[in-house]
């Protein structure tokens, strides 16, 4: 399947200037990121077919105001899918998009009425869907639906397996996946804390690092992938690693904030918190202020999004680090495609990007670009 890169749009010059389970013991088998089919095959795919956002280019003044979109996304509530659909919507308009004509609904994290959502869509007759599923395990049930219904479809965000993306390109379907490769996340994430020094993570100076996880929705491959890259990145360097304790947050802060209340509580000699998501970092935070710790002192925190007030974490140093999940560029792309599908062109099945990871060192200029 080729593959290539997201175009960074209007914030590539952004991302030039910040380019300046638990497991224990051995790494598993599994290659890391920079190995990968989706990252090994996209220099050499680079200009192979005709780019989305050409395309966009091409069509330049052309009457979308009378196309209908309609936009999935799992819950609204999630800090940053609130990022991605506004951003998402203002980029449709500003391409001649009518706003009237973009339906953009909140899937509540329930499957069973995304789905029926999907179905009124489709009934609606929209010419386009765009869709964050609530779980990556209905996307074949989802394709079916809307394949069936000859309407083309943008996949973003949660990313269907490897299985269901093998379809499309086997039957030639208008389905793509736009969105970045969360095992990169998780690495960074554990590089983070890897570039800190084992001596200096290492407070109580036994040899191991000593954690507690956070995950986010475990059928997520997001959460899945930076759960278990997060941890390889720190093996991969040849630390040992212990972990403490393993709990679902479900990307909510709230959640987050009594879970590692309670891990704390019972594991005082945790060094590292690891976070899926920044929402579930920032509750973890609150949970280590009232525990009487420090980040950065006695106790380290990542997270992934880079959303504002974790970003003004790692400014200040309440916050170790996190990762950039570039909403803006995904978000354009994600309408690149769409659009491309409504004039008559075609995607490549996956449209992939990088993340950026965050430390005190860029964390003010990645500030200073998303405002």
């Amino acid at each position: 399947m080729k593959k290539k890169l997201v175009s960074l749009l209007t914030v590539s010059v952004m991302t030039l200037s910040m380019l300046a389970g638990c497991t224990s013991g051995s790494a598993p088998a599994e290659s890391t990121p920079d190995n990968t089919e989706k990252t090994e095959q996209t220099d050499a795919n680079a200009g192979a077919e005709q780019t989305a956002e050409a395309v966009v280019e091409s069509v330049g003044n052309a009457d979308l105001a009378d196309k209908k979109v309609g936009v999935c996304i799992y819950q609204f509530s999630d800090n940053f899918m609130t990022l991605f659909r506004n951003e998402l919507e203002t980029y449709l308009v500003s391409q001649g998009f009518s706003k009237d004509n973009i339906k953009i609904v909140d899937g509540a994290n329930d499957q069973a009425t995304q789905t029926n959502q999907i179905s009124s869509f489709i009934t609606e007759g929209v010419d386009v869907l765009i869709i964050n599923p609530v779980n990556s395990s209905s996307a074949a049930t989802i394709t079916d639906m809307v394949v069936d219904a000859n309407i083309p479809l943008v996949y973003i965000n949660r990313e269907p397996d490897a299985d269901e993306e093998a379809r499309w390109a086997d039957n030639n379907w208008n389905v793509t996946y736009v969105g970045c490769d969360a095992r990169q996340s998780g690495t960074m994430q554990g590089e983070i804390i890897v570039d800190l020094g084992l001596e200096t993570v290492d407070l109580n100076g036994d040899g191991k690092v000593q954690y507690i996880m956070i995950e986010g929705d475990p059928e997520n491959v997001d959460a899945q992938y930076r759960t278990e890259f997060s941890v390889k990145a720190l093996t991969d360097a040849g630390w040992e690693v212990d972990c403490l304790d393993d709990q679902v947050g479900n990307w909510d802060q709230a959640t987050a904030q009594q879970l590692v209340a309670n891990a704390l509580s019972a594991h005082p000699e945790t060094e590292v918190v690891f976070c899926n998501n920044d929402a579930m970092a920032l509750g973890a935070l609150q949970s280590i202020d009232a525990a009487g710790r420090k980040v950065g002192e006695d106790i380290f925190l990542v997270g992934v999004d880079a959303l504002t007030e974790a970003l003004e974490d790692v400014i200040a140093g309440t916050m170790t680090g996190t990762v950039f999940n570039d909403h803006i560029s995904q978000s354009h792309s994600a309408a690149d495609a769409a659009i491309a599908y409504i004039t008559g062109a075609t995607n490549e099945h996956y449209i992939g990007c990088d993340y950026v990871k965050v430390t005190s060192d860029n964390a003010q200029s990645t500030l200073d670009s998303l405002k």
